[in-house]
C-alpha cells in the first residue's frame, strides 16, 4: 500500500525466447497485461516506457512473477505443440469499449486451428458493417497470441495484416495447422 492506503499498481516483466522470436510479457496483480513481439532491447525499453506512461508505475523485470512464469509455461507448451488453449487471468486495463468487446469474443469463440474474417467478428459483436474497426482493433491488441489476433483474416481468403509481422502471422497459423509450413 502507498502511503494514502491505496494498492499500488506494480507491473513485472519478463521476455521469453519462442519460435517467433522474443516476446515481451508483461503482468499486474490482475493479470497478463501486454505481450510485445520482436522483443530486441531497443522495442523491449520503448514497450516498458508505453506501459510506464499508461499504467503509471515502472515496470520491474520480475520472471518469477506467477502470472509471468505461468504465461511463460503455456507460451512454451503453445510453441511445442502441447498447448491449444491459454488459460491465463488477463488485465484488459489497456484497452475498452468496442475493442475489448471484439477482443474478448475473438478470445474465446475463435479456438485454436479455426480462423475468422474480420467482418464476421464484427458481426458476431453486433455490428456487421464494422470490418474496418475490428482490424483496427486487431492492431491494438495488448495481448497477441494469447489473445489470437493471428486467427482473423481476410473474408476472401486473404491473410490480411498483422502487428508482429506477416511472416510471424503466418508462421502462427502453420503451428495452428491452417497453413502449411512455409517452404524456406
Amino acid at each position: 500500500m502507498d502511503s494514502h492506503g491505496q494498492y499500488e499498481q506494480r507491473v513485472g516483466w519478463a521476455v521469453v525466447g519462442t519460435a517467433i522470436g522474443p516476446l515481451l510479457l508483461a503482468a499486474t496483480r490482475d493479470g497478463l497485461v501486454n505481450v510485445v513481439f520482436h522483443a530486441t532491447d531497443e522495442v523491449r525499453d520503448t514497450a516498458l516506457g508505453r506501459l510506464a506512461s499508461r499504467l503509471g508505475t515502472e515496470p520491474v523485470e520480475e520472471p518469477g512473477h506467477p502470472v509471468l512464469a505461468e504465461a511463460i509455461r503455456q507460451l512454451e507448451a503453445y510453441f511445442a505443440g502441447e498447448r491449444q488453449a491459454f488459460d491465463l487471468p488477463l488485465d484488459w486495463s489497456l484497452i475498452s469499449g468496442f475493442n475489448r468487446e471484439v477482443l474478448r469474443e475473438l478470445a474465446g469463440g475463435v479456438p485454436f486451428g479455426t480462423v475468422v474474417g474480420y467482418g464476421d467478428l464484427a458481426g458476431r459483436v453486433g455490428q456487421p458493417g464494422a470490418a474496418q474497426a475490428v482490424g483496427t482493433t486487431m492492431g491494438a491488441n495488448p495481448l497477441p497470441v494469447v489473445v489470437p489476433c493471428h486467427r482473423v483474416v481476410e473474408s476472401g481468403g486473404g491473410i490480411g495484416g498483422f502487428g508482429g509481422g506477416l511472416e510471424t502471422k503466418r508462421r502462427l497459423l502453420a503451428l495452428e495447422g491452417v497453413l502449411p509450413e512455409p517452404l524456406f
